[in-house]
């Protein structure tokens, strides 16, 4: 009998290390919202449509780079990603307009789908044994959480020595040093001959005919729309809204003297909550239903943020609503990527998820650019952040009728 891969692997240690760096880039756009709006004297919702077009270039590249590396390898599709990104950050360093961003954000947006989840998963997950999948999934998706959790601060600290431009270049040289953990991205071909012999047509036919596929699509959605718009417009929402932070207080002990810091930090914070819940998420898919785990993690979602923005903000409350909010905040990523392998299977994991994910990113785009609309248009974020809470409602229900078990497949045994 053969005996069953480790947990821990080279492939996981890659794919958490190609993660956490696209993440933390990723993850710092946020923090440049102000300086870049004051520098040109732009309205928020100029750089906030190239942070929305950032995250519709993702969902729209992550099944072109899950099938991509389906089809010539996934390490050559990840250096393909991380070429693109690094061309994208460099790009929009030397951008002046807010049609240049937008245009730029497109590369960016592309980058992080060639070095994001849809790809580095697929490859975890075929690595991984039956036992170990759900948690190791869960791990790299930790990961994730450790990018957010260093990106905003380092952003925030490059952006006292240098300016943005800069800052941007920077970041452009670390996702190119991905290319040098590439060599041991090697993945076995973890599949039965049924699924081998299945070509993506028949999967891609089985799976949209299924109303199970269809419904973690929708409820993908809400997860896109509330972590991009937190992402994106929190630093800002915190820097302008929140109480003063009182002077010889504790933040003003560790360092946290300004609503500009505490945004910041807000972000890492969730981050930091982020690597536990993901954790435990994974442990937990193995363990439990995975419908009931995610329609559990939006109604805590949707309780939490509703209850945050029914109180006055203070220092506090940021505080407490980032612990909250980072502890259901990629949790749902383990659960939704195992989902889709333990229904349709792992030979067409990266596209399959790559389309389910794109829904996430249809979210994304619009909780990014709603933010800045509304914006604009209100002064605040109250009703987009309302809105927030009501798909995220709408997602806890739709996960409750998905049919959790193998869908027959095309190909006789």
């Amino acid at each position: 009998m053969s005996k069953s891969p480790a947990l821990i692997s080279p492939i996981l240690i890659v794919g958490c290390v190609i993660i956490t760096v696209s993440f933390a880039v990723r993850a710092s756009f946020g923090v440049f919202q102000i300086p870049i709006a004051e520098e040109f004297g732009w309205l928020r919702a100029e750089f906030s449509l190239a942070i929305a077009i950032q995250n519709l270039a993702w969902g729209i590249g992550q099944p072109i780079f899950g099938a991509l590396a389906e089809k010539i390898g996934d390490r050559r599709a990840i250096f393909l990603g991380a070429l693109i990104y690094a061309a994208g950050m460099v790009l929009t360093a030397m951008s002046t307009t807010p049609f240049a961003h937008q245009l730029y954000a497109w590369l960016v947006g592309f980058g992080v789908a060639g070095t994001g989840f849809g790809v580095v998963l697929a490859v975890v997950g075929r690595a991984a044994s039956d036992e170990n999948r759900s948690m190791a999934l869960g791990i790299v998706t930790a990961a994730g959480s450790l990018g957010q959790v260093i990106g905003a601060p380092i952003a925030e600290w490059l952006l006292r020595m240098m300016s943005w431009q800069m800052t941007f270049v920077v970041f452009a040289g670390v996702v190119l040093l991905l290319i040098f953990v590439l060599p041991f991205m090697r993945a076995p071909e973890m599949a039965s001959k049924q699924q081998i012999e299945e070509s993506m047509a028949d999967v891609l036919r089985r799976a949209f005919r299924d109303p199970s596929f269809g419904m973690i699509f929708l409820g993908f959605f809400s997860c896109g729309y509330q972590l991009a718009f937190i992402t994106a417009h929190f630093p800002a929402f915190v820097t302008e809204m929140c109480g003063p932070i009182e002077p010889g207080g504790i933040l003003h002990g560790i360092g946290i003297s300004s609503t500009s810091a505490l945004g910041a930090v807000a972000i890492s914070l969730i981050g930091a909550a982020n690597i536990v819940g993901t954790l435990a998420a994974g442990w937990a898919g193995k363990r439990y239903t995975k419908k009931y785990l995610l329609a559990g993690i939006y109604a805590a979602r949707t309780i939490v943020a509703g209850a945050f923005i029914m109180f006055p903000m203070t220092p506090m409350t940021v505080l407490v609503f980032s612990v909250a909010m980072g502890s259901l905040w990629l949790a749902t990523v383990p659960l939704t990527s195992g989902l889709v392998a333990h229904i349709y299977g792992l030979r067409y994991m990266g596209t399959l998820y790559g389309i389910v994910f794109f829904s996430h990113q249809l979210g994304s785009f619009l909780g990014v650019w709603l933010g800045g609309r509304m914006y604009d248009a209100y002064g605040d974020y109250t009703v987009v952040w309302w809105i927030g809470v009501a798909v995220g409602a709408f997602s806890a229900l739709v996960h409750l009728p998905i049919r959790e078990r193998p869908a027959p497949m095309a190909v006789a045994a």
